[in-house]
Parts: C-alpha cells; structure tokens; sequence
C-alpha cells in the first residue's frame, strides 16, 4: 500500500535475540535523520510479535521523531489485549508535543470483531493536522462513516465491558494451553512469549524448511491456514501466525493437526 501510494519505505527491523524482540534504536535514529522520513507507522501492541513497549520505549522513540520532524501515526488497535502483569501505555499520553505530533488509531473491530462493519477511531490533537486528515478523507470519497457501524461501536463501548474482561480471561487460558500444546508435541516449535495482542507469533525455523515447504506442509498436511511470517517481512522467514480467538475447541483441532502434520519430519 506504501509503495503503490508512490512512497518510499524505509524498514526499522526488530532486533530478536534470546526469544525476544527489542527496538533497534541505533537504526531508527539513524534513518530517521538521513532516509528523509516523513511519517513514522508504530505498531503498539505489535503485531506480529505481541511486544507491549515500554513507556521509556516509546519515549525514545517519539523523542527521535520530535528531532527530525517525522509525525507519527500509532495504530494501537490491540491496545485492550494487554496481558496480565504488562500494561499498554497511549504514546500520544507521553507528553503535550508528542500528542501534537501524533494520529492516534484504535478500533472496535479487534476487540469486539466488527471488521466488516469498517468503523474506527482517528484522535488527531493537532488542528491543523486534523483539517489535512479531514481533507484528504473527503478526497478519497470516504467521509460517510457506516450507520450500522457506528451505532455497533456505540453499543459496544457502552455495554461490552463484562464480555470484554470475560474475553480476556479466555483468551489466556487458551494461550496457556496452547503453549502446553507446544511443548508436548511439538517441541521444536518455539513459541515466541506473547505480551499483548491474541496473535501469538511461531518459530519453525528448527525445521531447517524453506517458506514455501512450510507453508506446504501447514496447507497440504496440516489442512490448516495460518498468516505466514514471511508477509511481514524478511524477519518474518520461517514463522507463523495463530489467531488464539476462537473457542478452544476449535483451537485445539488446529493444533493437533499441525502436529500430526509435522510427526514425520526430523
């Protein structure tokens, strides 16, 4: 979408070492000053990595930003799949230049699935900044909100908060068992120790498999569809994705195919 908008990308690569991922704050500042970066796209939580930053994170971050004049767009969709003992910290809350500085982008869809009624939340601070956003949406000929959809992100903001805390409860549970799951049966599958977000993010790389046999055995084998690592990037080869949203009964069918797809490989 970047390059067919005739754009540049300009990638900050995470740094994973010792089952974690850290910022390469060296990279980042570094391109940020000599790549002629305009705008900076921060994933937090991060998807597809479920890091939760750090508030001293983001502030150097946005600190970086602020010194090379970049705006900074953060899609904090997952902000409301944070879990226990990690907490998702605004980045436009850090201070009053960052927030002028920022477009905030959250939504109902994750959290409450309603993707297909294509309705979300844009907090722009900044004036000036907001009437550019309100142009170029009236532009593009999107200015009309879905009526359903706002009426379902009203609802659910009003009266969805047990059945969110009752969500977030299930979804740990299952993310326990599945990490259980994993190393039981199929322990050569590392499984990258998920903060936020309810995608939870797999190392297949012991396997020594080229993207493509892997996709073919979790396709072919396995009957199953994950997001391949690979779409996200070059740091994404020999990983996939599970979406951990879904009644564990579901979840549980899944994994015991995967790993009987992968019982014959050494």
């Amino acid at each position: 979408v970047i390059r067919e908008n005739d754009r540049q990308l300009v990638n900050n690569p995470l740094i994973y070492r010792d089952g974690s991922y850290q910022i390469d704050f060296e990279d980042f500042e570094r391109k940020a000053a000599e790549e002629n970066v305009k705008l900076f796209i921060l994933c937090s939580p991060h998807n597809p990595v479920g890091r939760v930053w750090h508030r001293e994170e983001l502030l150097r971050l946005a600190e970086i930003c602020l010194a090379n004049d970049v705006l900074i767009v953060a899609d904090e969709i997952h902000h409301e799949f944070v879990r226990p003992g990690f907490r998702h910290t605004v980045l436009a809350s850090l201070s009053e230049e960052i927030a002028l500085h920022t477009i905030t982008c959250t939504a109902p869809s994750k959290t409450f699935n309603l993707a297909g009624l294509q309705v979300s939340n844009i907090f722009i601070k900044n004036t000036s900044l907001r009437r550019r956003f309100r142009q170029a949406v009236n532009a593009v000929g999107y200015s009309q909100p879905n009526t359903l959809g706002m009426f379902a992100c009203q609802a659910a903001y009003t009266y969805g908060e047990p059945w969110l805390n009752q969500l977030r409860s299930y979804l740990e549970a299952n993310y326990q068992r599945t990490r259980e799951f994993l190393q039981r049966e199929l322990p050569k599958v590392k499984l990258i120790e998920p903060e936020g977000t309810y995608l939870i993010w797999l190392d297949f790389r012991a396997y020594g498999l080229t993207d493509a046999q892997l996709d073919d055995i979790i396709i072919h084998k396995a009957n199953l569809w994950l997001d391949s690592g690979h779409i996200f990037g070059e740091g994404g080869s020999g990983f996939q994705r599970i979406n951990i949203a879904c009644p564990w009964a579901t979840l549980e069918k899944g994994l015991k195919s995967l790993a009987a797809a992968f019982q014959a490989i050494s």
